[in-house]
């Protein structure tokens, strides 16, 4: 989880991760990533009063709850801008899906201030994408628009593409193939052709045909890839290539300039965004 504490500017002054421990439930995550705020807010303090705070997080976010975040038990119980507006007293909490928040930075501050339409794929523990059109970020419905991971798998019948490709997925396929350090200890091997590039390219297959389908939908002008599996440039040529074989107008591919603090920037700048002397 990361905190970070910026001026009207959006320029972070102060910013610290903790450890979710997703083991041990939901309400210990955030009262831990509370307290690290109330303190960097307190380290920071002297320059101003706390205007706003913003807040992304796995899943669809509602003021009674979280749905769609099955990896920490308990996340979907939290009602997360509450818990903010207690701990750190402040009036103005506007919250979004991680992946949401992670679009807005790019449109705002990263690959997409230049691109209209967008998309964002998150390819981190979980795999996600965020759509914008028009400089703004397309929630859909229910605010669960670009929520691909649910999406049925064709080459692996029976499965959700979450549990293809995900950080997760590659960890555990890394460990049926016997090889050690997970996601990436599966990519070193996966460089070179064997059992591990062949599972890998299946896997890459699968996803490349989900984005396809989106990218045909949308047209994008550019794709951004975030989140730590995204990092690999392997994965990332092995899906430029698939994307450029199908499509008849492939977008530009590129990895996000914000390395894992996507998520972070785009909480900064909705808060900013949601102070009335910034408008």
């Amino acid at each position: 989880m990361a905190v970070g504490v910026a001026d009207l500017q959006g320029r972070l002054l102060a910013r610290e991760r903790v450890p979710t421990y997703a083991e041990k439930g939901a309400v210990q995550a955030l009262d831990r990533a509370l307290d690290l705020a109330a303190t960097l807010v307190g380290q920071t303090g002297p320059g101003g009063p706390l205007l706003a705070a913003g807040v992304a997080s796995p899943g669809v976010v509602h003021s009674d709850g979280v749905d769609l975040a099955p990896n920490v038990p308990g996340w979907d119980r939290l009602r997360l801008a509450d818990a903010v507006r207690d701990r750190l007293g402040v009036t103005l909490v506007p919250v979004a899906n991680d992946l949401n928040a992670a679009a807005l930075a790019e449109l705002r501050l990263g690959a997409l201030r230049d691109a209209d339409p967008g998309l964002v794929v998150g390819l981190g523990t979980g795999v996600a994408a965020a759509v914008t059109v028009g400089g703004r970020v397309v929630a859909g419905q229910h605010g669960a628009a670009g929520e691909i991971g649910y999406a049925p798998t064709g080459g692996f019948p029976g499965t959700m593409l979450e549990s293809v490709f995900s950080g997760r997925a590659l960890d555990q396929l890394a460990g049926s193939l016997g090889i050690p350090g997970g996601a990436a200890g599966l990519g070193a091997h996966a460089a070179t052709p064997g059992p591990a590039r062949d599972a890998l390219l299946a896997r890459v297959d699968e996803l490349a045909r989900h984005l396809a389908t989106c990218c045909l939908l949308l047209d994008p002008r550019r794709v951004v890839l975030v989140g730590g599996v995204a990092g690999s440039d392997l994965i990332r040529g092995l899906l430029a290539d698939r994307l450029a074989e199908v499509l008849p107008h492939p977008p530009e591919l590129v990895l996000s300039g914000f390395a894992d603090d996507a998520a972070l920037l785009g909480a900064v700048t909705m808060a900013r965004e949601a102070v009335p002397t910034y408008q």
